[in-house]
């Protein structure tokens, strides 16, 4: 008899149902084995917050990219610029920074299995399937994860290869867009086992999301001004690039893992992970031309194609635990951007003036457009060791080290461009932004901890680090177009802007040729009382960073590391034999020296250190089992983060001005003590409701989710916020139902399902543009899922 209590709370259910004998603890709440300390262990005995979705929570959920999962971590948010172009960010740990190739790192690092992933412009989006777990870690990471993890990890770990036993299973998915067309996935998956000690995993999809941007037809005309008055050059219209589901997203790709079980408890896995991503038209519409329209004139492509290939040693040394992680990391980024507004702005202040012809007559369509490459390498070593975690006394040692590429290709254009204005060598040039950026990264990391009683443990770390970044290359006009950056007029490749005796590529010349480094400690201390074996509380202190950088810009000076300090009170518990889970962690963050970048003199991106910001906030996650059938499952994170000081901007020497002039209400650069920090609302969480049944010979499901984020702003100065405005608080509703027997399972799933129209960011193309765009949400979806294991 199943154990049924209606119109009662969801405790009472739970304690009603132990009461009448029909709880056992195998019945209970799964527990779940993360790695968050990178060591494997149970969830609720690790002493810090980790928000998880394991295997069978990914599937539930229907989820196969970020945008899916991120709803179900509250502590993590994102500015998004569209697929695979996301910075994440977690805690409120956020200045809006404009994510430009030559700005700050992630304060957020980002990981598969072992391997980091980390790269400016935008997270890796893995496509999720035979997933083992998403693992989120808020708050500093310094200790172990070392640099960009400052606020937070975010990992993917896979499943592994399994030489016990064959696996295989695939998944088909089709679906319908509102404002769209139909999408679908075909993803599959098998384990090999060769011998009784080797076994191949591979696993292959392939997805399309349907469009739900419209880009609708419309005319623009250039408007030049001029010392006599404003003159029409002529116009554009977008016949060519005007249609319905403007934005479709395709991605297919693959993985692969042998592991290899050697004597004396020796495995090594080599793996290697590929996919390749393109997405058509913006995902971003114009609230002045429409609900999810948009006037784009001019081509809009990106493709993001990258591999992560990695070996992983594991094995004994007598009693300790020995890692050796290994990996290289290869992407190519490749995109064209329509730049229309920018050329049109512009034009009305008269910067149009040597927007010229071969013939000297003015264009009558100075229209530009941006074609952007962009090449990451990374290369990463990691070697720890681990003494058993049964001994009092045990501990954690480790080496890491990084170097990190990035070839930065951006080739601003104008069809029929005069040649004697055109930045020399390239064609149709007005601007070119052409560089390699280097970042290297090395740290020993350890961590001791010590029982001091059976049920208290106190944990030290510390990770010394030494880090060394570089920029070098060519930015800018030519000289016979602009002496503000590039050349001096007239003056060509000898001039002081250019560096005697240097080259890089095809470049002009090189104008930029900067190296800053520095050193550094993190810190972590941990103490933990288990109250019993199903309770324990822990207090944290720890320190996370990010390393400084380079201006582009000559007339602002190197930015400097900025660091995180963190103080957290959390409990962590089960009940009811495991029926009800609670868990809640209580933080308070000092962001000090903080990085922001922004748009300054001549749309350049500039990077400096704001004063500080303070982060207070809470994490609650609680799940219960209220009948074997019944399930919720909930997590929220309610955040204050707020600057501490007035932020006053800084003078042309890259120093902050100390007292603000001016009112902030009227648009001034800086901002007010107790700003809100961007991107962060002060409530995100999440709910869901699970019911399983049986129908006849099947198993049945029903499942309803929701999840609700408050209003966020976009920017952190006050004229951004005048200008871009805020994104309010939205809420999202997605149900599922299905059915499954003999490994064979068919579902439906409705996302988004009242079509609530969420914002995920807004920007303006140009400094002085004035259309305001938003990234909204996925419309409503619907779809089905058929899916079998072998």
């Amino acid at each position: 008899m199943r154990c049924r209590l209606y119109g009662a709370s969801l405790l009472a259910i739970a304690v009603a149902c132990s009461a009448r004998g029909q709880v056992a603890p195998s019945h209970g709440i799964e527990e779940v084995v993360v790695t968050a300390q990178k060591r494997s262990e149970k969830l609720q005995k690790v002493p810090m917050s980790v928000q998880v979705l394991d295997g069978k929570k990914l599937e539930q959920l229907q989820i196969t990219e970020f945008q899916d999962y991120i709803k179900y971590l509250p502590s993590v948010t994102a500015q998004t610029l569209g697929p695979n172009q996301t910075t994440i960010y977690m805690r409120g740990i956020s200045s809006g920074d404009n994510a430009n190739h030559s700005g700050p790192l992630p304060t957020v690092g980002t990981y598969f299995d072992e391997f980091p992933t980390t790269t400016i412009g935008g997270n890796l989006d893995i496509h999720i399937y035979d997933t083992a777990r998403i693992e989120a870690l808020p708050g500093p990471q310094g200790t172990l994860f070392g640099a960009s993890s400052e606020s937070g990890t975010l990992r993917v770990i896979s499943n592994p290869p399994n030489p016990s036993k064959f696996e295989a299973g695939y998944e088909l998915q089709g679906n319908s867009v509102e404002h769209g067309g139909l999408g679908g996935v075909a993803e599959g998956f098998v384990n090999i086992p060769i011998t009784d000690k080797i076994a191949v995993r591979l696993v292959g999809f392939d997805q399309h999301d349907a469009g739900f941007i419209d880009n609708i037809p419309g005319t623009r005309s250039f408007d030049l001004a001029t010392e006599t008055g404003t003159v029409t050059t002529g116009s554009v219209n977008n016949a060519a690039y005007a249609k319905k589901g403007y934005n479709p997203y395709d991605s297919f790709g693959g993985r692969g893992a042998i592991r290899f079980e050697l004597p004396d408890d020796w495995t090594v896995t080599p793996s290697v992970i590929l996919q390749d991503q393109h997405a058509n038209g913006a995902f971003f519409y114009a609230p002045s031309e429409g609900k999810l329209d948009v006037q784009q004139f001019g081509p809009d492509t990106y493709q993001d194609k990258w591999v992560q290939a990695g070996v992983t040693v594991q094995g004994k040394v007598g009693d300790f635990d020995l890692t050796y992680a290994g990996g290289y990391f290869v992407r190519d980024d490749i995109s064209k951007a329509d730049y229309t507004d920018y050329t049109i702005q512009y034009e009305s202040y008269g910067s149009g003036a040597n927007w010229l012809n071969s013939n000297g007559q003015i264009l009558p369509r100075p229209q530009q457009e941006i074609y952007g490459k962009d090449h990451f390498t990374k290369e990463s070593n990691e070697l720890r060791i681990a003494s058993p975690q049964s001994d009092r006394l045990r501990f954690i040692f480790g080496l890491f080290q990084e170097i990190q590429t990035h070839r930065i290709l951006q080739d601003y254009q104008i069809a029929g461009f005069d040649p004697y204005y055109a930045v020399p060598g390239w064609a149709n040039t007005i601007w070119l932004t052409d560089q390699l950026r280097t970042d290297r990264d090395e740290a020993l990391f350890g961590e001791l901890s010590y029982d001091i009683l059976p049920n208290l443990t106190l944990l030290a770390g510390v990770r010394p680090y030494w880090y060394d970044n570089s920029l070098k290359g060519f930015f800018g006009y030519s000289a016979n177009y602009d002496a503000l950056t590039g050349f001096f007029p007239g003056m060509g490749p000898d001039s002081s802007r250019c560096l005697a005796g240097q080259s890089y590529a095809d470049d002009p010349c090189v104008d930029l040729n900067k190296t800053v480094s520095g050193s550094g400690e993190t810190h972590k201390i941990n103490l933990t009382y288990k109250i019993d074996s199903q309770r324990l509380v822990y207090f944290t202190y720890s320190t996370g960073y990010r390393p400084g950088g380079i201006n582009r810009n000559a007339a602002y000076p190197p930015y400097q590391a900025d660091s995180l300090t963190n103080y957290e009170l959390g409990f962590k518990s089960t009940w009811l034999d495991q029926r009800l889970l609670f868990n809640v962690a209580l933080y308070n963050e000092d962001w000090t020296n903080f990085q922001y970048s922004f748009l300054g003199a001549n749309s350049l991106t500039v990077i400096e250190n704001a004063p500080a910001a303070n982060i207070k906030g809470a994490e609650i996650e609680s799940q219960v089992r209220a009948t074997d059938d019944l399930t919720f499952t909930a997590g929220a994170t309610l955040t204050d983060a707020k600057l501490t000081e007035n932020y006053c901007g800084s003078t042309d020497a890259g120093a902050l001005i100390s007292t603000c002039t001016g009112s902030f209400a009227n648009g001034n650069d800086g901002a007010a003590a107790g700003t809100q920090l961007p991107y962060t609302p002060s409530f995100k969480g999440n709910v869901t409701a699970r019911y399983t049944f049986d129908i006849m010979d099947w198993s049945a499901f029903v499942e309803g989710s929701g999840v609700l984020q408050t209003r966020t702003q976009v920017g952190l100065r006050d004229a951004d916020k005048l200008s871009l405005g805020s994104m309010p608080s939205y809420g999202i509703a997605d149900f599922s139902a299905g059915v499954s027997r003999d490994r064979l399972s068919f579902s439906i799933f409705v996302k988004n399902a009242f079509n609530a129209l969420g914002q995920e960011n807004r920007f303006v193309a140009c400094g002085s543009c004035s259309t305001v765009y938003v990234y909204p949400v996925q419309p409503l979806t619907v779809g089905f899922k058929l899916a079998q294991r072998f």
